[in-house]
Order: structure tokens, then sequence, then C-alpha cells
């Protein structure tokens, strides 16, 4: 597959078609006037929305919502080149409505150039007003490719709105973070009584919170530090979300540091801190530290919560302790504790663990039967323990019939395992087939799926549809990692195809210089 030197000479002049540009450069050549700010899902009892939208209070409307969703996305996704974005949207048949943009725009989050353009779409239909959310969802969208300048900008307009909330900050401090941008999200903080907001307690948790969620757990600790002489006294919470933090990063001896240090202050573990430290030593595959906390929480009278149960089940499963994990599940029934997927989710990787799937498929059953779930994480987990063992033909079969359960259908996470699989054991037609599927579905892929994708068919010497998968991801504003491309550009200069390595060059350094404009 050769890619047009005229189209990428075109596309990356100032003077692009409305009708005919890739889709990456197309909207990035179009101004608009929108401005965007976003909450995100974490810590949602903080959460503040101003712009109300419609509750669902049918399934009728749900199920509509959800079709219509993903057949936006299946059409920005397979957008032709020489095709205009508005018209095509306009075709889609759909009644724009504040809670059908922001489902569009939650499944566009991994493209966030395509969100930006159905986003200005959207403003334009006849009554149409965007919401907190939906600003929000989009600015979660352009945080991933890491459209800061854009993000301030609209900082600025949702403020002149009156829709400016706290939890856009936070938003916006998580982008920087995971982008390694850490001062810049310390700035974001501060900025924010710049903006009018009074900081409080809760603020400097969600910021911890936050940075901690980001891998920047050290970073955290020296803003607690720092802070906690200076501006706020922590709480309870603050040493909780540290012991989080550092439990996730499986460094015990600091979490060890924190809850000392949080003894020492006045504040006595609970059950969400005892939790946290026995899901951080299952992690660590210290299983019996986390018995011998469950043990000294029980002598003090805390009564374990449904996630205790959980974390010491997925704890010992994992161990392929399965007769213990088994006893836990069964004292969480006798002790009232009512039944939760999450917990059933534990059991059923326990058996998985444990390569006892027919045990596992009838916990399945079980599920059904209570009527408590099963969920797509339910299917995840066995499929990801189908496909370690081997058992790929039992891992597509069970992958086919997730759809039979209702709330099953595949995920992107599901659909990395089946592709994965296939690609790992050479069968690329299969995954072109899944991959199809998954776009018919509206289930947009990420940066990860693209590059097994790419190298996949790279290492089997296919370079045509490694091309073809480098130049959609692209086209979806996603920046490719330097070992993909670097390794693609290597295969087809060794093939004398340096013509597609210059324009693919041009069209790259297009994404990483040409900013998303207001």
């Amino acid at each position: 597959m050769r890619l047009s030197s005229a189209l990428l000479r075109k596309a990356l002049t100032n003077t692009i078609s409305s009708s005919y540009a890739p889709p990456l450069l197309h909207i990035l050549s179009h101004s608009t006037n929108n401005q965007i700010i976003a909450p995100t899902n974490f810590y949602r009892e903080f959460h503040i929305t101003t712009g109300k939208i419609e509750n669902p209070n049918s399934s009728s409307l749900i199920n509509e919502i959800h079709n219509d969703s993903q057949k936006i996305c299946k059409v920005l996704t397979t957008l032709p080149k020489n095709a205009s974005f508005d018209s095509v949207l306009q075709n889609c048949g759909v009644e724009v409505t504040p809670i059908l943009v922001l489902e569009a725009l939650k499944k566009l989050s991994n493209a966030g150039v395509l969100a930006l353009g159905f986003f200005k779409w959207a403003e334009k239909q006849k009554g149409f007003q965007h919401t907190t959310e939906s600003y929000n969802a989009l600015i979660d969208s352009l945080g991933k490719i890491k459209q800061f300048k854009m993000i301030w900008v609209l900082v600025d307009s949702m403020k002149s709105k009156g829709i400016l909330t706290k939890c856009t900050f936070n938003l916006i401090i998580r982008r920087y973070a995971r982008a390694k941008k850490v001062d810049d999200a310390v700035r974001t903080f501060d900025k924010m009584e710049q903006y009018g907001m009074k900081l409080e307690l809760s603020d400097f948790n969600r910021f911890l919170d936050t940075l901690c969620k980001s891998r920047q757990v050290e970073k955290a600790h020296q803003v607690f530090d720092k802070m906690k002489t200076r501006r706020f006294r922590p709480d309870q919470k603050s040493y909780t979300i540290l012991l989080e933090g550092w439990g996730q990063q499986q460094n015990l001896l600091r979490l060890d540091e924190v809850y000392w240090e949080m003894k020492a202050d006045g504040f006595d573990p609970d059950v969400v801190a005892y939790g946290i430290i026995m899901n951080a030593y299952c992690k660590a595959g210290k299983v019996d530290r986390a018995l011998e906390k469950f043990n000294e929480m029980e002598v003090k009278g805390i009564e374990p919560s449904p996630h205790i149960y959980c974390i010491l089940i997925n704890g010992l499963g994992s161990e392929k302790r399965l007769g213990e994990a088994l006893k836990f599940h069964e004292m969480s029934k006798a002790g009232g504790v009512m039944p939760e997927v999450p917990t059933y989710n534990a059991v059923v990787g326990s058996y998985c663990w444990s390569m006892r799937f027919e045990e596992a498929f009838r916990v399945v059953d079980e599920m059904r039967r209570c009527g408590v779930g099963p969920n797509s994480r339910t299917y995840d987990i066995i499929l990801h323990h189908l496909v370690g063992a081997g058992r790929y033909k039992e891992a597509y079969l069970t992958f086919r019939k997730m759809g039979d359960d209702q709330g099953c259908d595949p995920t992107l996470s599901t659909y990395e395992i089946i592709l994965r699989m296939f690609c790992n054991n050479g069968e690329l037609n299969m995954a072109i087939q899944v991959w199809e599927q998954m776009e018919a579905k509206g289930v947009l892929p990420g940066m990860h799926l693209f590059a097994t994708m790419i190298n996949s068919f790279r290492h089997a010497n296919k370079l045509e549809v490694s091309i073809k998968y480098f130049d959609k991801m692209m086209d979806m504003g996603i920046r490719p990692p330097a070992s993909v491309f670097g390794n693609l550009k290597q295969a087809l200069l060794q093939q004398g195809k340096k013509d597609i390595v210059v324009a693919l060059t041009k069209k790259l350094d297009a994404i990483r210089t040409t900013p998303v404009k207001d």
C-alpha cells in the first residue's frame, strides 16, 4: 500500500479543502469557537456538575443511545479520506442530545482529534448546547494527545460561561501527571485559586490521589510533606491516599512508613486502610502478612467489608490456595455480606488460577441465578487464563458467546486479549476479522493495540497492512511509540521503499508539531 505523496503534501498546507483531507489534518485545519473542560471518573463523590443531562428512564432509550453512539464511532473510524467530516455525521440520522454526545465522546476517548471533530459538529446542531460533562469528556481526550495549550484556552472559555469546576482542574492535573509533566500538574493545582476557587483539604486530597493514581507517588509524598506544614493539616484520607499509592507501587517499606506516621498523627487504620494494606501485601506475594492484618482487624472489632473479602480471595487464588480462597467466600456469605460482582469475579479468577475452568463457568451460572452479573470483566478474567493456558479454541468460543449475556459486550480490554492471542499465534487473518468486528461495534483501539497490529504484520513481512494500521493510528491523532515507527521505517528501507518512509515521516511530524487550534 502506497500513501499518496501529493495527498500528504496537500494535508500539510494551510489551504486544506474542507471536503478533502485525511481526518486528522482535516480537523486540525479548521478553527472552532468551542471551549471545553472536564472532570474525570475517579473520586466520584467529589464530582460537581453544572450542565445537567437527562437521565434515561427506560431500557429502550438506553439501548437507543448505545446504538447511536456506536454508529457515530463506526462512521468516524471508517471515514474515507475524501469525505466531508460534517456531511458524514449529518447523514448518521441520530438525534443529537446531551446524553448521546457524552456517550459518543466517552467512546472516542482514545481518539482526541475525532472527538474534537464530533464535538464541533454537535455544537452546530440546532438547539443543542454542550454540557459540562461533554466538555470534560473532550478535555480528557485532548489530554491524552497532550494538547494542553488548547485545554487552557478551553479553561478560560468555561470560566466565562460559569461552568468551570474543580473537577476540571483535577482532570488536567491527571493528564499532566500521566504525561510526566509533574511540575505542570503542581502549577495547575496552584492555579485553581487564580480562577476564583477556594482550596480546601478535600481538594488537596484529590490532588494527592490524582498524582498517586498517575504513578507519581514520590512527588505526591513530597507535596504532602510540604503542604502539611504550610497549608493543610492532613486527615485520615490524606494518609490513606499515600498508603494506596505506595501499595500500588508495591513499595512495602514506604507503605509501612506512612502507616506508622499516620498512627503517630492520631489516626488508627479503618477498614479502608486495612484493605489497602492487605491488597499491597497480596500484590507483593505476601498473602500471609495480609491474613495477619485481617486477623488484627477482627480483633479490633472492625467488620470486614465486601472489598476485604474480594482482596483476600484474589490474593489466595493467585497463589493457587484455592481452598482458602473459597473459605473466605463462604465466610463473606455467612456474615450476611450481599454478593457483589467483584467478589464473584475473584472466585472465578481463583478457579482459573488453579486451571479449574469448569468450576469457573459454574460460578458464572451461579451469578446469573443470583442476578449478580456476570459482566465483561468476568469474561476477561476467564479469557486471560484460557489464553495463558494455551486453550485458544476455548478462548475464542467463549469470546463469541459473550454477547449472549446481558451487559457483557466485549470491551477494549477484551479485544486486546483476543487480538494479541491471534497475533502471537500468527493467525493474522483472524486478527483482521476481530479488528473489523471491534470497529463495527464502535470500540476504538488505543495506542498499545495499534502497536500490536503494526508489529505483528511487520514481523510477518506484510508491510502494506502494517502501514494501513499505522496510517489509521495517525488519523485518529494517536502518536505512535518511537520504537513502533523506528522498526517499521527500518523494514521499509530494507525493501527500498524510501518514498513511503518520507510520506509517513511528514505525516508523523505534522501530528507532533500541529496543535489543535481554537
